[in-house]
């Protein structure tokens, strides 16, 4: 599958400073930072620095330093915002999946009973 990674795409144009964010967290390779839309009392997103459009193109595509980077940050988030008691991380891929952004960003969602993920 190839992939044509749009630089003007909102998550990119954080990352350049352009939008400003409330950052939760970053290191050398993820930026953390707040929903604009929480669906929960924590709504995280994190995003790589990298331009990788989705979850599979990462995977793929990241060097192992930059993976490790990404799920480092994840982690990190987890312990900032107190979700010992559970979590969700949630990663839409294109259009089936409903993705929004055409930039990877995993969703970390707690600070509540989240229910069922599907019905039916």
């Amino acid at each position: 599958m190839k992939f044509a990674y749009d630089d003007q795409n909102i998550f990119a144009r954080i990352l350049r400073g352009e939008i400003p964010n409330k950052t939760v967290y970053e290191n050398d390779h993820a930026l953390a930072f707040q929903d604009i839309n929480p669906q929960a009392p924590v709504h995280v997103l994190v995003i790589p620095k990298g331009p990788y459009m989705s979850l599979d193109h990462f995977a793929r595509d990241a060097s192992p330093d930059e993976q490790l980077g990404f799920m480092q940050a994840v982690a990190e988030v987890c312990r900032i915002s107190d979700l010992d008691d559970g979590f969700r991380a949630i990663a839409n891929a294109r259009a089936h999946g409903v993705q929004e952004v055409p930039h990877y960003h995993m969703h970390i969602l707690g600070g509540r009973p989240l229910g069922r993920m599907l019905q039916g």
